[in-house]
């Protein structure tokens, strides 16, 4: 317990006024006088004058640990640095203090004074910075080796684009493409969509070029006509068994970037779950709801496809266009009428369709529709749409489109396609806005199907990890290996790997170039960090890991199977096997554990029960008030409330805030605690979880979600109501509704359930 303990209380932006920095400056030397040897007050802790008085106490080795009792610590943590060697806590007294506080009726303090609930929750705060810098180790960095190699899975548009920008960096790459050439679907294109000003004209593919560069490159080894067989090891030490043909070769690599592209929509195609090896332990099996691809009938057949031979798809479209002239199928007549169907089998819940949109379709359609006028200037192009879908600039090329006397666009529901006597197609639409129904004959209909990752039903991963070979929740993304959209653009669920181009999500090449090189970056930054010992996302520069007493294990396998992100294996006799770099820090183990042999070195089991613990909690709800423990996340919740606090918003002067890395970081021990010490509440608050998560560690709030049973059974051997604890969701951008979500939470403890009876005890 370090007994160097520098406490530092600002008096401005309204806590000096409200709080009497005087009177808390006694209270910590006469409650921690040994262990804080020094205790000041300052105007402006923030300023020159206010970071020198703690500096001059570092640098005479006074203070080994500051605790700096001022504002939020999201603000002004650019300007509280004391060295490498000082241990800094920020204390809140601010935001979530004499900003938020909201004075009940039966404070009766005079006039004049501080009131009574103030000082007791500044105090309270205090107490537990003190005794969280007590409990504090500082972690050492553990730097393994690092191999700084980046593996790239596909050699299309994407791939190259990554390899490239890896390469060029100056790290060495692994291009592996499990066709015979470089180039995927880009090689097969005819032109591509605009993606600079003026957005006007199509331009070549130009991919003979970058293929050139990328085979021509020192650091870039390209393997063709292979896959990745097995990614076995963690980041910075993953060795890729590379499949080709009959012969096998194990290759180090650091990181991994995700470039496999996409396929086209198959109308007969259904994505059902079947049940496979390994994900999810039951009866001591591993399970896992496998994606797997059966046939069924064409949900395209309506419009005319599979029917009718001068109905194709874009990607056939795109083809023929490459291969010269456009010419119906049926007989090789040049065309001289295309319809464009949008959204073909695409936008719908119906079985078979894809759910969502593929955001390219649009453009891609008038793109053609560009094909039709430029081989025929007579030929004349129709585009149906339900919605007409552009991203971003690309809106000047619809415009473009627009201005061609010879395109015609219309919305519309098509009722009807058929085919006339020559092997024309005659299509029937309704709801147009010429406000009547129409019929359009045409040469040739070509349907614009959407693109479909190869992650959906194909093992283009092929983990050795306890967890399964492959991305976890895939179905939720509809297929497409990412972890958070939100949060993060390339993070798959997997660390040190990243996914770029339409294996991510659907996009033009344009976007997926930039995305090669996000992903590619975001591939170095693991490898830079993993040299340095510090975590990659989202808590980057994080040094801590999580240790393991493994005396005490009872091989129950929760930390295993809940992590999040697969960090954790098991050894020959059941024990976990801690994967170091491929841990995010989230600490769902330590909450998932239920011997608590889990803990980091800053953040522990022992450091929150012991803050919890160092509150003060009166004897009678009806004279000191309830108390309640609020449990935020660092991520969403934390900062909600600080934009509540600068937003003026109130809340009861009755809780007291923690904050914890994640909601699923919470052990049920810290809810036993909070009761036996007499605290009548405890309210987890944290990011929002389901099919539209929003939590920073993927799994986290769900987790903890799924742990209140676990809680309720806790609080049942205490005798204690579970509605005691209960959690509830908040996005970042909720912070307006903080207010009510405490309010209630304490207006339910002190009107429905009452004191907790352990008070006093």
């Amino acid at each position: 317990m370090s007994n160097k303990i520098g406490v530092y209380i600002c008096e401005g932006c309204d806590i000096g006024p409200q709080l009497n920095t005087g009177q808390l400056a006694e209270f910590v030397q006469s409650e921690y006088g040994k262990s804080c040897p020094v205790v000041k007050t300052a105007p402006v802790l923030c300023s020159q004058e206010g970071k020198a008085l703690i500096q001059v106490d570092v640098d005479a080795e006074t203070v080994d640990r500051v605790a700096v009792c001022a504002c939020s610590p999201r603000v002004k943590w650019d300007v509280f640095r004391f060295g490498e060697n000082v241990v800094l806590e920020r204390v809140n007294l601010r935001e979530q203090c004499v900003w938020s506080y909201n004075r009940p009726k039966a404070d009766r303090t005079a006039a004049g004074e501080v009131p009574e609930t103030l000082r007791m929750m500044a105090q309270d705060y205090i107490r537990m910075g003190i005794i969280k810098l007590q409990k504090y180790t500082a972690p050492q960095a553990e730097i393994p080796a690092v191999t700084k190699t980046i593996l790239v899975l596909g050699g299309g548009n994407t791939g190259m684009t990554a390899a490239l920008g890896g390469a060029k960096l100056g790290y060495n790459v692994v291009l592996v493409e499990k066709e015979g050439q470089l180039g995927g679907f880009a090689a097969k294109m005819y032109k591509r969509a605009p993606y600079f000003h003026p957005y006007a004209e199509v331009l070549m593919p130009n991919i003979d070029q970058k293929i050139n560069e990328v085979t021509a490159h020192e650091k870039i080894r390209v393997i063709t006509n292979a896959i990745l067989e097995k990614l076995e090891g963690a980041p910075g030490q993953y060795t890729a068994v590379i499949k080709n043909g009959a012969s096998e070769e194990s290759i180090p690599v650091g990181s991994v970037v995700l470039a496999t592209g996409w396929k086209p929509f198959d109308p007969t195609a259904r994505v059902v779950a079947k049940d496979a090896p390994a994900c999810k332990v039951q009866d001591g099996e591993a399970t896992v709801e496998a994606m797997v691809v059966e046939q069924g009938e064409n949900v395209l057949e309506p419009l005319g496809h599979g029917k009718f031979t001068n109905v194709i798809t874009n990607v056939d479209m795109e083809l023929m266009a490459k291969k010269g002239e456009l010419l119906r199928p049926s007989d090789g007549r040049p065309v001289r009428a295309v319809a464009f169907i949008q959204c073909a089998g695409q936008r719908s819940a119906k079985e078979g369709h894809l759910p969502y949109c593929s955001s390219v379709c649009c453009v891609v359609s008038l793109k053609q529709a560009g094909y039709v006028r430029e081989k025929n200037p007579e030929a004349k192009a129709f585009v149906i749409y339900k919605d007409m879908i552009v991203p971003g600039l690309q809106e000047f090329y619809y415009k473009a489109a627009q201005n061609d006397p010879g395109i015609f666009l219309t919305k519309g529901q098509v009722a009807a396609v058929a085919e006339d006597s020559d092997g024309g197609i005659v299509i029937t639409v309704k709801d147009t806005l010429l406000g009547e129904d129409i019929e359009i004959k045409v040469d040739m209909l070509v349907l614009a199907t959407g693109m479909v990752p190869t992650t959906l039903a194909e093992p283009v991963i092929n983990l050795s990890y306890r967890l399964g070979p492959a991305f976890p929740d895939l179905q939720l993304f509809n297929g497409f290996a990412d972890s958070n959209y939100i949060c993060f653009p390339y993070e798959t669920r997997r660390t040190g790997i990243y996914s770029a181009g339409c294996v991510h999500q659907p996009m033009l090449m344009g976007a997926a170039e930039e995305d090669a090189a996000g992903a590619v970056l975001k591939a170095v930054q693991c490898l830079e960090s993993i040299n340095r010992g510090m975590a990659v996302h989202p808590r980057s520069g994080d040094i801590s890991f999580p240790k393991f007493n493994m005396v005490r294990c009872t091989q129950c396998k929760r930390c295993t199977e809940e992590c999040p992100f697969g960090a954790l294996d098991d050894d020959e006799k059941g024990t976990p096997k801690p994967n170091p770099t491929r841990c995010r820090r989230c600490g769902t183990c330590m909450g998932a554990c239920p011997e608590r042999v889990i803990s980091f070195e800053e953040y522990n089991v022992d450091m929150i029960a012991s803050m919890i613990k160092e509150n003060e909690v009166p004897d009678d709800i009806d004279e000191g008030g309830p108390r309640v423990v609020v449990f935020v996340c660092e991520n969403d919740a934390y900062p909600a409330l600080d934009m509540a606090a600068f937003q003026g918003k109130k809340w009861s002067p009755y809780v007291r805030f923690i904050s914890v890395r994640c909601l699923g970081s919470i052990n049920t021990i810290w809810i036993a605690d909070s009761m036996s010490k007499g605290i009548d509440g405890v309210l987890l608050l944290g990011c929002k979880h389901g099919d539209d998560y929003q939590c920073h560690f993927a799994k986290g709030s769900e987790l903890c979600n799924r742990r209140m049973e676990n809680i309720a059974e806790t609080l049942g051997r205490l005798q204690l109501e579970p509605e005691r604890v209960q959690q509830k969701q908040v996005a970042i951008d909720e912070y307006d509704k903080i207010p009510q979500i405490i309010d209630e939470f304490m207006s339910h403890i002190i009107d429905n359930i009452g004191a907790n009876p352990f008070k006093g005890f």
